[in-house]
Order: structure tokens, then sequence, then C-alpha cells
């Protein structure tokens, strides 16, 4: 009843439906591709030593330091980075900075991260999706429209929900062709074994490549989303978030952030922490008779020829492991299953052995 006081837009809205974040206390939470480990111990002293003063006052809207700190691991100039609340919302202005192009499609993978897709409902952007090869693979090849203009190109690399990662020659294939639109490479787990774009922003006026502080970096609690690109594409998005709102990080956040940057031992301890774990669980899945995809991510996609994934996602729910299913097409047969520390894989094991029993 009471919405009829919708805007008309709203009612059309499919909006994205995270993962499952419970109230239960000792579940084995595999489902969001959280880091296992926690936090640099140095990001929550600068976190602690930025809360004794000044939160009075309004952060610095432009986190200057931040993108400094970001810049000099990159190898870029720090006006060539962008930050933002998450990378959600760095993606959400993006879309909006240069993927409404008069009604032309945005090209993205048929099976990717769908909240592309619920920003393109947002900002009324046409969707061309591009069917993923066998093996869940992506020709970049097919990410074109032929004889139409397009309004750019979105990519996740490693893809996800698959975990499979391009070569850096096929992301210079897809800026090669589409040079008068931008592409956007999404690369959320590139820090689990994958190769970066980032080395070709200099190179490619129409590269954007969009991080996150949620995986690599354990900073999944402090919403940090990071844009490097040519200075062109990153005054677009300074023009959106002034537009939006002039202070998306906050003090504590910036704080945080720059410290999870300046410490490179204990992103580099854990990330191979997770990497390593990550193939003992694929081999231990692959004994247990599942498929499982390569993967250059912190996150496993899996599926077994004789288990209803659905069924083995509720299984393991009753057991106390969570682990995502994704109701879609042509990947309802799978589990996407978060790389955990060593004895949360072992959990995961042990729960699956007497389902796969059955």
């Amino acid at each position: 009843m009471h919405s009829s006081f919708w805007s008309p837009l709203v009612g059309t809205l499919k909006p994205y439906v995270p993962g499952e974040q419970p109230r239960m206390a000792g579940l084995v939470k595999l489902n969001t591709n959280e880091n296992p480990y926690p936090p640099s111990p140095r990001v929550l002293a600068a976190i602690h030593a930025a809360s004794l003063s000044g939160l009075e006052r309004y952060p610095d809207p432009e986190s200057i330091e931040l993108r400094r700190a970001i810049a000099a691991h990159h190898g870029l100039q720090w006006a060539e980075v962008f930050v933002g609340n998450g990378s959600d919302e760095v993606l959400a202005h993006a879309f909006l900075a240069f993927f409404q192009q008069g009604g032309a499609p945005l090209l993205m993978p048929d099976i990717t991260y769908s909240f592309y897709a619920v920003y393109c409902d947002l900002y009324g952007i046409p969707v061309q999706k591009v069917p993923l090869r066998e093996g869940l693979r992506l020709e970049v090849g097919d990410l074109v429209a032929k004889g139409t203009p397009t309004a750019g190109v979105v990519v996740a690399n490693p893809n996800a929900p698959t975990g499979i990662g391009l070569p850096l020659a096929d992301v210079q294939q897809l800026l090669r062709l589409h040079p008068d639109r931008v592409v956007l490479v999404d690369e959320a787990y590139v820090d689990f074994g994958a190769q970066s774009a980032v080395s070709l922003i200099e190179q490619y006026p129409n590269l954007l490549v969009v991080h996150t502080l949620s995986k690599s970096r354990s900073l999944a609690g402090l919403r940090v989303g990071v844009a490097m690109g040519q200075r062109h594409l990153i005054d677009a998005l300074e023009r959106v978030k002034n537009s939006f709102n002039s202070y998306p990080l906050d003090k504590l956040a910036q704080a945080g952030a720059q410290a999870a940057y300046e410490d490179q031992a204990y992103f580099d301890q854990t990330r191979q922490a997770v990497m390593h774990s990550r193939e003992g669980l694929a081999l231990q899945l692959e004994d247990l008779g599942f498929e499982v995809l390569p993967s250059q991510t912190n996150f496993l996609f899996v599926r077994h020829p004789a288990h209803d994934a659905g069924v083995l996602a509720a299984g393991l729910r009753e057991r106390a492991v969570l682990v995502r299913h994704f109701r879609l097409p042509r990947i309802e047969q799978y589990l996407r299953i978060t790389v955990g520390t060593p004895d949360q894989c072992l959990a995961l094991i042990e729960a699956l052995r007497p389902l796969l029993s059955v």
C-alpha cells in the first residue's frame, strides 16, 4: 500500500542480495569471501591513534594521505587514485560516470559479479551479456557488439564467482577492442595469484582498475575501495563523488587503510597463507569427487556430479558450515567456498564426508 509513495523506478529494482551474515556464534563462515585472518596489527594501532582526537571535525574529503600510500604501493601518482566507501560504491560511481552513453549497452559476461546488473537497472544502462564458454571461461574476443556502439565493458578479473583469472595479454586485447570506451577491470581478488592490470594504466587512457581492501587486506568491516586510472578518469569519479557525498571515508577508515598499505610484510604473509590453504583444499575436495575450477582467488567454485548443490549447502548449514549457493542459470549446481584457515578447511571437509556418503 505505502509503495504508492515510491518513485516509479524503485518498484522495478531487483536489489543485490549479499551473502548471509549470521548472528549465531560458532559457525564456520565460508560464504562471503572474507579473509580468515585479522588485519595487520599496525592497522588496529592506526585506527586507535586516529580515534583519540579530531573526530569532532570532518575527515579529509580528498583522502590525500591514503591516496599517496596507495599510489606509492602501485607506482602511480596520487592523482591517479580514487577512494570510496567500499569498492561497491566506487563501482557505482564508475557506472554513473562512464557507462551512461545514450542507450548503448554495457558489455559484461553472463556469469559475473551480480551487482553490475543491479547498477545498470538503477542507472538505466542497457546490458549485453556475453556467455562464458566451456569450463566457464571468458573469451575476451566475444566481448564486442559488432556493428553497434557500446557503453563500455566491465569484467571481474579474476572472475566472480568462478575464480578464473585472465592473463594480462587478454586484458590488453580487450582495451584495444574498445579504444573509445572505458574498460573497467574489477580486481577484487587479484592479490591471490592473478595478474593486475595496474601496470597498463599509463599506456591505456580507457582503463579503470578497481580494488578493495575487503579481501586480501582483511578489512571487509572498514569499507574502503579504490579505483586507479589516468587523471581524466579519476577527475570524472571525483565529480560524481562530490555530487553525492563529499566525505565518503571517515577518519578511522583513512588511517586504517593507509596502515594496511604500509605493512607489506603482513599483507604478503596472510595472502600467501590463503593461497597455500586454497591449493590444499582444492586437492581434498577433488579427492571427495568434486570438480574444482582453477582459482586465483580466495575461494573455490566446485560441483559434485552425484550430489545436488542446494542439498549440500543445506546439509553443511545444519552442520554449522556456511557456503554460498547461487540459484542461477548455468551455475545452480556449483558451490562457492571461501578459503578459511586450515582448521576451518578441515571442518568443511569433515562436514562434507557424511553428506557425500548418502
